[in-house]
């Protein structure tokens, strides 16, 4: 009887080529997983020299006594002060002063500018599209405005006796906006001062939320809106049921860069405030100009110093909503 002989099955699996003579070793994974960071080196390097190096040497001015006579050739260096200028800082009454004031400032600059943007927005998502168009073109060349001019522009409507603002408020019957507009002076006291700022911002801020919302709601599948349409979902309901869950993402960005950006404000308020006369005005941004270049004589290490606290406060508001992004999983 013939006996049966089992035979492996075939190898589906291509054999591997034979290394060519002279060939050096094979490139293993470890050096695939290193080439995309070998190609981001310089870029990384570029970024490091332009982007952490100043806050290298401004954490380091902050802890020095770095004046304009350190400037000079053959000048001695900089006493080391340590924690000095934190002390001071924290310890100073006017300081925090001007913390409350630029936190206020800020909040109700982003949550006005955020607020009218989305409802602008949701207004030019709803018109035609040649006119949502034309609309938005015309908004994006009040962003596009440089500060110094839209600034200018505010302080002539706002000027005592000749600003179309007092004028027109002066015109008004006094029982319903009172007497004495004429010669109002807008930029002399911390409300009228920061109202009008607000105002500067906000107008030109706006319409960078506005196209952004826009865009994002294009991208909102209309199979849901017609969805909570037939659930009996008003328009109230379907923006907080169907548009802010998808633009999540986008409002928390906005946010943050909207933050950002209100904290650094400083060319609006110099030119409306016509200078560093007036202390009750002042915000943090302002305030480490005045410090670090307008004092006299100037200094560098309480500048910096004032500047490390507001970087501080910009990475925690961003840390922590990149921590709300990551956690909800709307990072990639």
């Amino acid at each position: 009887m013939a006996q049966t002989v089992k035979t492996a099955p075939p190898d589906d699996r291509a054999p591997e080529p034979e290394p060519r003579p002279g060939a050096g070793p094979r490139r293993g994974p470890r050096l695939r997983i290193g080439a995309p960071y070998l190609l981001i080196a310089p870029t990384l390097v570029i970024l490091a020299v332009v982007l952490l190096w100043p806050i290298v040497q401004m954490v380091w001015y902050s802890v020095h006594g770095f004046t304009t006579r350190h400037l000079l050739p053959n000048a001695p260096a900089p006493e080391f002060k340590g924690l000095e200028y934190y002390g001071r800082l924290l310890s100073d009454p006017e300081f925090w002063t001007i913390l409350r004031n630029t936190v206020v400032v800020t909040v109700l600059m982003v949550g006005v500018t955020m607020g009218l943007g989305t409802l602008v927005g949701i207004l030019l998502n709803k018109l035609p599209k040649w006119f949502s168009a034309v609309v938005a073109v015309g908004m994006m060349l009040a962003w596009a405005t440089p500060a110094i001019s839209a600034s200018l522009i505010f302080r002539w409507l706002f000027m005592p006796d000749r600003g179309l603002v007092n004028v027109a408020l002066d015109a008004l019957p006094d029982w319903l906006v009172g007497s004495g507009w004429r010669e109002y002076n807008w930029f002399l006291e911390p409300v009228p001062l920061f109202s009008v700022l607000i105002l500067v911002i906000v107008w030109q801020s706006f319409p960078f939320i506005a196209v952004s919302v826009l865009a994002g709601l294009k991208s909102i599948p209309s199979e849901l809106y017609e969805a909570a349409r037939v659930d009996g979902a008003g328009p109230w309901r379907s923006f907080w049921s169907v548009t802010f869950p998808m633009l999540r993402p986008l409002f928390a960005l906005l946010m943050v860069l909207q933050i950002i950006w209100d904290l650094r404000v400083f060319t609006q308020l110099y030119i409306l405030a016509n200078g560093f006369q007036n202390k009750s005005v002042y915000l943090l941004s302002y305030y480490i100009y005045q410090q670090g270049f307008s004092a006299s004589p100037p200094n560098y290490g309480m500048g910096s110093a004032i500047a490390v606290v507001m970087t501080v406060m910009i990475l925690a508001v961003t840390a922590y909503y990149l921590r709300i992004m990551i956690r909800q999983g709307e990072t990639r």
